[in-house]
C-alpha cells in the first residue's frame, strides 16, 4: 500500500440541510415528552454523564444514577428500560451528530464526491468516533439478538450498502457491507488499539486497503 495516504478525514458538523437519523436507543416516543418529563431525562443523563467522568463506564448502574439524580430507581427503569438504553442514551447525542455528517455534511464524508472516497472517509471517521468513546461504547454493546437491529447500526450499514451498489454493483453489496461494518465493531477497535498497541494510523490504512480490495479499485494516492 502506498505510503502517501491522503488524510484521513474526521466527522464534519452538520450541513445546513436537517439529515433524517435514527438514534442509537429506542427513543421513539422523545418527541412527545411532556416538559417535565423532559427535564427529568436530561437531569439522569446529566448524572450519569458525570459518573462516567468520574469512574468510567463501569461505574454506571442504574442505582447509581438513581442516587446522584435523587430519584427513586424505578424512574430509571422507565425512562431507559435497562442499562443498555440507558448507555445508548448518552451515546445518542454524537450519534445523530456523526450520521448527520454523513447523510449530509460535506464531502468527501457527505454527498458529492465518489462512493469509494466517501467509503474511505465514513471508516476513518468511525474509527475516530469509537476511540472517542470506547469504554462507553464498549458498555453499551447490545445483547447479540439485539445487536445488528439497533437503529443507529442499520442507519450505518444501509449507508454502506448504498455506496457499495454505486461502487460495485455487480456485488453482493449486503454482505459486504457486514464485512466492512465487522472493521468498525467497538470489541474489535478495543482489541486492536487497547490490547496490540495499534495505532489509529494502522486501523485506518487498513481500512483503506479493504475498501480498496473489496470495490477493486487500488490503493488511494
Amino acid at each position: 500500500m502506498s505510503s502517501t495516504l491522503p488524510p484521513f478525514p474526521t466527522p464534519q458538523g452538520p450541513a445546513e440541510k436537517k439529515p433524517v437519523v435514527l438514534e442509537l436507543g429506542t427513543g421513539a416516543d422523545e418527541p412527545c415528552l411532556r416538559a417535565d418529563a423532559a427535564r427529568n431525562r436530561a437531569r439522569l443523563l446529566d448524572a450519569a454523564a458525570r459518573l462516567v467522568a468520574e469512574h468510567g463506564a463501569a461505574g454506571v448502574t442504574m442505582e447509581a444514577v438513581a442516587a446522584a439524580a435523587q430519584v427513586g430507581k424505578g424512574t430509571v427503569f422507565r425512562r431507559f428500560g435497562d442499562r443498555t438504553g440507558l448507555l445508548s442514551a448518552l451515546l445518542d447525542h454524537s450519534e445523530k451528530k456523526f450520521q448527520a455528517s454523513f447523510l449530509s455534511g460535506p464531502p468527501p464524508l457527505g454527498p458529492g464526491a465518489p462512493p469509494v472516497d466517501r467509503l474511505r472517509a465514513f471508516g476513518c471517521a468511525a474509527l475516530c468516533r469509537a476511540t472517542a468513546d470506547l469504554e462507553l461504547q464498549l458498555a453499551a454493546e447490545p445483547c447479540p439478538d439485539r445487536r445488528f437491529v439497533v437503529p443507529a447500526r442499520r442507519v450505518r450499514h444501509g449507508h454502506v450498502v448504498l455506496l457499495l451498489r454505486q461502487a460495485v454493483p455487480d456485488a453482493d453489496t449486503e454482505l459486504l457491507a457486514q464485512t466492512l461494518m465487522g472493521y468498525l465493531e467497538p470489541a474489535l477497535i478495543h482489541h486492536l488499539t487497547r490490547q496490540c498497541n495499534m495505532p489509529m494510523e494502522r486501523l485506518q490504512a487498513g481500512w483503506y486497503d479493504l475498501v480498496a480490495r473489496l470495490t477493486r479499485t487500488g490503493p488511494a494516492h
